[in-house]
């Protein structure tokens, strides 16, 4: 399937790369699984979006042709479902950074994106240990369930589908910046046929993902304060055809990160590494040479 990301990307293909999935026990006893990408020890982290998984970014590693470990948050993937259904940045640091700890503890760059982008963040805060670049593509702690309406409709959308057909279809409907081709390949690692044939997503299919707490409020306020924290290079990539990132979510996000420098990729949407996967393949590059 690796070619049809790469022919699809316009990238040369010699070959297989070495991939290799992972997994290792988390504090909490759940597990976390991963795709480690090469045979050096790993240059970079990366967490994809809500509803996601690891293989999003396997055009991106495929240009890079780096080594890196692209980990699958909680809820997600080949990785367990919290008990507590609980997947806000803030619950998932702690078994992020065990993950990162166990297997890319020298990485030069973490690099997330939406969900993944603001646990990468809450982790270059806490951790900064284990972030010495940080790369957030198109979300930042001011995105809310209005601004992310898309995606919250999406995720709201039937838990199972009567056939593989039917689910692909209500994904096209979902992702306009996306080729069909792509959104395939995507759905075969971010769904599993059931006993019946019936298919469903492998990200926990709750209703609530507690964008909002009890008096309303974003859940992600209090993540501005730990932006402030960050100390290393920072780079926000946006979407350019569309972003859940406003102008005041850019100036806020500068005036609590000065150091942050801010890129919008265009024609790319939300899923920048889905949409334009070279582009952004050639970003992380820029990040990751910044600090040779």
């Amino acid at each position: 399937m690796l070619v049809d990301n790469a022919t699809g990307a316009g990238l040369d293909w010699t070959g297989p790369p070495s991939v290799e999935r992972r997994s290792t026990v988390a504090p909490g006893g759940l597990v976390v699984s991963s795709l480690r990408w090469g045979d050096g020890d790993p240059e970079l982290v990366l967490l994809h979006g809500g509803a996601q998984n690891s293989h999003t970014w396997d055009t991106v590693a495929l240009a890079l042709g780096r080594p890196l470990v692209a980990i699958d948050l909680p809820g997600h993937g080949h990785s367990d479902w919290r008990p507590d259904h609980d997947y806000r940045p803030g619950a998932m640091v702690e078994v992020v950074a065990a993950a990162v700890e166990e297997w890319a503890p020298g990485a030069e760059a973490v690099v997330g994106m939406s969900l993944g982008g603001l646990t990468a963040l809450c982790l270059a805060a806490d951790r900064p240990d284990l972030v010495r670049r940080l790369g957030i593509v198109d979300v930042t702690p001011g995105t809310d369930r209005d601004k992310s309406e898309s995606i919250i409709d999406f995720m709201s959308g039937p838990d199972d589908f009567e056939d593989f057909d039917s689910m692909l279809a209500y994904t096209i409907g979902h992702n306009p910046h996306r080729t069909e081709e792509s959104l395939v390949r995507g759905l075969r690692h971010n769904a599993r046929e059931l006993p019946d044939g019936r298919w469903m997503w492998r990200w926990d299919p709750m209703r609530d993902w507690k964008m909002t707490d009890e008096d309303g409020s974003s859940a992600f306020d209090g993540l501005w304060d730990r932006l402030g924290q960050v100390t290393c290079p920072v780079h926000l990539w946006l979407g350019g055809s569309w972003s859940v990132v406003d102008d005041a979510d850019t100036r806020e996000f500068l005036n609590r990160c000065p150091q942050a420098e801010v890129t919008t990729v265009e024609g790319a949407g939300h899923s920048i590494q889905g949409s334009r996967p070279v582009e952004l393949a050639a970003l992380v590059d820029k990040l990751l040479a910044a600090g040779c």
